[in-house]
């Protein structure tokens, strides 16, 4: 086979066969194919999409790329359980989630990526705290998951290794959104991981990959189906991503607030409501409990009695990172040069938030990337931000802006402010429930 005749086939808007699918994925594995293919067959399926029956090849073939886990021989006296968000801004529910399924007795090896577009990565997040193993072996994965309970950590050279350099190719050009390719790469990394059951965070709106509920909808449907077929229990929850969710954006920061949260000291009403319905859905499908409300109830409780930040702590020593970050971490995250506040031209209410154009303020802050091998500064980002309909005043910011230049943080505070609209009474159609429907197979859309 040619690889730019199944590229021009695709491009053309014809189905590409599993043979033919299975030779990309091989060239994408082995480096056969060069960066230019690889982006041109991205961008060939951005435009024209793909059958069910070659996004369910394509993330079987992307999961056969490498190896897969299975958990049985270690007798684990709980299900294997995973969540896994589309990504949005300031979304750190993934550091949050891994350790209180676990204190609630679920296994989780959460395989996580880097940041996407305007997006954080979870393993840019975890590359904050100092020692912290992002890439350990599988051997070393099986350990921490059977004596801690969870581990979040990245694609190893093992697993779905034609998903990792998809991954980094897509993030810089632009076919980020391709429904197929999400669905894909998304579950070829899971499927690998031997799940008993998974639940998906697709975010929605303007911070969003799917900026809209209907292209939503569909990634939902796509990943459920194909994560059916594949055997593994799956549902999906809608959550809102037209604002920033928590207060914190930007790597270290984002770190510190899942600390706080963890720990009782700073719990963002959306953000704990994302958390807790996503992990009382996945403990259902787990087995764990009779009712996903029951399995709120666990979360919630994990929270409060410390248990999740134990966890985390753990998950932490055991991959790497300082013994004491929950009781030193001002001693352990890197902090900003420059911290100055993001005062509105006006007070008055915050009624409209671009959430897109803050996570692209971060990137070019230099809390993301535009290259797949560029450096993240992983002190920098936004601190403290505001909810939509809040008071802003000169005496209370927008947020605050952590920077490593006075000029990159003015530039910074003027992306902000152009993202933010302000008026004199709150907006009485903003939306105060984050999650938004619950897409599975027993029951297509629940309404909230």
């Amino acid at each position: 086979m040619i690889p730019q005749e199944l590229i021009r086939k695709k491009r053309d808007g014809l189905e590409l066969t599993l043979p033919e699918i299975e030779f990309l994925v091989g060239g994408l594995t082995s480096g056969q194919l060069s960066e230019g293919q690889v982006a041109a067959f991205a961008m060939a399926v951005y435009f024209k999409g793909m059958t069910a029956k070659e996004c369910a090849g394509l993330t079987r073939s992307m999961m056969n790329s490498g190896d897969t886990l299975n958990w049985k021989h270690l007798d684990l006296n709980g299900p294997v359980l995973d969540k896994h968000s589309t990504g949005g801004i300031g979304d750190k529910v993934s550091l949050m989630l891994g350790p209180l399924v676990a204190a609630c007795g679920g296994y989780v090896p959460m395989i996580s990526g880097r940041g996407l577009g305007h997006t954080g990565g979870t393993l840019d997040k975890l590359d904050a705290i100092p020692g912290y193993q992002t890439a350990p072996d599988l051997a070393k994965l099986r350990q921490v998951v059977k004596q801690v309970g969870v581990a979040i950590i990245g694609q190893t050279s093992e697993l779905a290794p034609a998903d990792r350099r998809l991954y980094a190719i897509r993030d810089v050009t632009a076919t980020v959104e391709s429904i197929p390719l999400i669905t894909a790469s998304i579950l070829s990394k899971k499927l690998a991981a031997g799940l008993d059951a998974l639940v998906m965070d697709v975010k929605t709106g303007s911070g969003a990959f799917m900026p809209t509920h209907e292209h939503s909808l569909a990634l939902a449907r796509s990943i459920v189906a194909v994560a059916d077929e594949n055997g593994v229990k799956t549902s999906v929850l809608l959550t809102d991503m037209n604002q920033v969710l928590g207060l914190n954006v930007g790597n270290g920061l984002e770190v510190l607030e899942t600390i706080k949260y963890l720990r009782n000291e700073m719990v963002d009403p959306r953000l704990d409501q994302t958390t807790v319905s996503l992990g009382g859905e996945l403990l259902y499908l787990g087995g764990v409990v009779p009712s996903a409300e029951e399995g709120m109830t666990r979360i919630r409780n994990a929270r409060e009695d410390g248990s999740g930040a134990e966890y985390f702590a753990k998950m932490v020593a055991a991959l790497g990172g300082p013994a004491d970050l929950m009781e030193h971490r001002d001693h352990h995250l890197e902090k900003a040069a420059v911290i100055v506040p993001v005062i509105p031209e006006q007070s008055g209410y915050l009624v409209k938030m671009d959430a897109r154009e803050i996570g692209l303020a971060l990137v070019q802050l230099g809390g993301g990337r535009t290259r797949a091998d560029q450096k993240i500064d992983y002190a920098v980002g936004f601190e403290n931000f505001v909810d939509l309909n809040d008071y802003v005043s000169q005496q209370q910011p927008i947020a605050f802006v952590h920077a490593r230049t006075k000029s990159e943080a003015e530039k910074a505070i003027l992306n902000i402010l152009k993202a933010c609209a302000i008026a004199e009474e709150p907006e009485k159609n903003i939306q105060s429930n984050c999650v938004y429907d619950r897409i599975a197979l027993d029951q297509d859309v629940e309404e909230d």
